[in-house]
């Protein structure tokens, strides 16, 4: 016949080893293990719980009573494992990790404009003193407002001027000029005089070089009202242009081509990364573009809800980024955008 197992020793031998076992651990991941082995649910001493009813009836009180001491025992024994472990952490740490009061103090490195939203401001600052207005439009347009009232209908050739992103709900697209503000501002205000900027982003979907890219900031100018004449216009962004970069920079406005203005022209300036000589920033020219311009075109004035025959005007598009190239002599426009700390923390 087979013996019987002394369930009584067995918990006696179990709670020795057990706290043998652990005195010598140290860390947390051992006393993790240790639990694992002596307490869960398939640890021995759970094994011999299981095993009680087989014991002689007259035997299984004492056993049980005995279980549940050493299964009490163990738990409070690695409760206080655990807090000395916890507080041999902390003393080393405070150790190994103390702060030198007597050092002198960090100066936290302070966050700072990006260089577009500087040179955006001090646009807005200047085109301020000179009578403007910020006016806010939308990114996501319609065909309508980025062609269609802007004097630019369907199948009209110089939509190849502008490399759309279009969306997949049809006739709303990502705005490739701030113009369409324009008109926004028209319906707004017609038939009062108006003088605003419209700064924001824009999109094309175009070949990126250290001159182009594929979303940049523009700042457009209206003004429209009786008697406004393209002197107006040349005189405005003189004075802006020498406010933004000094007295005795040199410019030239040459005759251009957009829908929505007539007569139309650009703006150039003399590149001041090669002064004049030619590089890659300007593409050998030695000058470079900074806005386009022009007297607001009538179909546009009357789509706006003004009279062209009583009210004119002049509009203009400015390219912040370029400008800033041209203030700092940054060489590539795909700096703005490349989010590198190392270019960003110069300005």
């Amino acid at each position: 016949m087979e013996e019987k197992k002394d369930l009584n020793l067995s918990l006696q031998n179990l709670k020795a080893k057990a706290l043998s076992d652990l005195e010598k651990i140290k860390d947390q991941v051992a006393l993790d293990n240790w639990k694992t082995v002596y307490l869960n649910r398939s640890s021995e001493i759970m094994q011999i719980f299981k095993e009680i009813p087989l014991a002689n009836p007259e035997e299984r009180p004492r056993i049980g009573q005995n279980a549940n001491i050493v299964k009490a025992e163990l738990e409070t024994q690695f409760e206080s494992a655990r807090e000395r472990i916890k507080q041999a952490a902390l003393t080393q740490n405070l150790t190994q990790d103390r702060v030198d009061v007597t050092l002198p103090g960090r100066i936290p490195e302070r966050g700072r404009l990006h260089i577009a939203s500087q040179t955006l401001q001090e646009i807005y600052r200047i085109l301020a003193e000179m009578g403007f207005q910020v006016y806010r439009s939308r990114e996501v347009e319609s065909d309508e407002y980025n062609f269609e009232l802007l004097n630019i209908p369907a199948h009209h050739p110089a939509r190849d001027l502008w490399d759309t992103f279009y969306t997949t709900k049809e006739s709303v697209i990502l705005r490739t000029h701030t113009s369409p503000g324009q008109i926004h501002a028209m319906h707004e205000f017609a038939p009062e005089p108006v003088r605003i900027i419209l700064p924001g982003m824009v999109y094309r979907y175009e070949q990126m070089d250290a001159s182009h890219e594929i979303q940049f900031n523009q700042v457009e100018l209206l003004a429209v009202g009786e008697n406004i004449t393209f002197g107006d216009l040349r005189g405005t962004l003189e004075e802006f242009v020498k406010r933004m970069f000094g007295s005795g920079v040199e410019t030239r406005l040459r005759p251009s081509y957009f829908p929505f203005t007539e007569p139309s022209a650009e703006m150039d300036m003399q590149c001041i990364a090669c002064q004049g000589k030619g590089c890659n920033v300007c593409s050998g020219t030695g000058w470079l573009e900074i806005l386009g311009c022009g007297m607001v075109h009538p179909v546009v004035l009357k789509n706006g809800g003004y009279d062209p025959q009583r009210f004119s005007g002049f509009a203009a598009g400015l390219g912040p980024e370029r400008i800033s190239m041209l203030r700092y002599g940054i060489d590539d426009i795909r700096n703005f955008w490349a989010n590198d700390v190392r270019f960003l923390q110069q300005f």
